[in-house]
C-alpha cells in the first residue's frame, strides 16, 4: 500500500473531486470536515460518480441513481449490487492523501 497526494485540502472548493491516481479513477467526497475517496465507476454501469449527487454522505449515480455510502461503498439503493472501493484518506501538508495497493 501506499500514500498518495490526491488533491488539495479543499478540494478546490467543491464537495466531490473526480482524480486519477496511479491508473485508478478516484472520487474524493467532503462531508463535513472529513473527505472520503471511492472508486469513481459506478458498479453497475460505466458512469463516473462525481457526475451525480452528494447527500448527506450518500453518492448517486448519475445513470441509474444507484446510492452508495461513500465511508463504506456500501450500496443503499440499486440497481447497483457491488459496493464501490473505498481507500484510507489522511490530511497532510495542505493536501488529500489517498494509500492505493501497490
Amino acid at each position: 500500500m501506499t500514500w498518495h497526494p490526491a488533491a488539495s485540502a479543499d478540494l478546490n472548493g467543491k464537495t466531490m473531486l473526480g482524480v486519477e491516481i496511479a491508473g485508478r479513477d478516484i472520487a474524493l467526497c467532503k462531508v463535513g470536515d472529513a473527505v472520503f475517496a471511492t472508486g469513481n465507476i459506478c458498479t453497475h454501469q460505466h458512469a463516473y460518480m462525481t457526475d451525480g449527487y452528494l447527500e448527506d454522505g450518500c453518492i448517486e449515480c448519475p445513470l441509474h441513481q444507484a446510492v452508495f455510502d461513500v465511508k463504506t461503498g456500501e450500496v443503499l439503493e440499486g440497481p447497483a449490487r457491488e459496493p464501490l472501493p473505498v481507500y484510507p484518506v489522511k490530511m497532510a501538508e495542505g493536501q488529500v492523501w489517498v494509500e492505493l495497493p501497490d
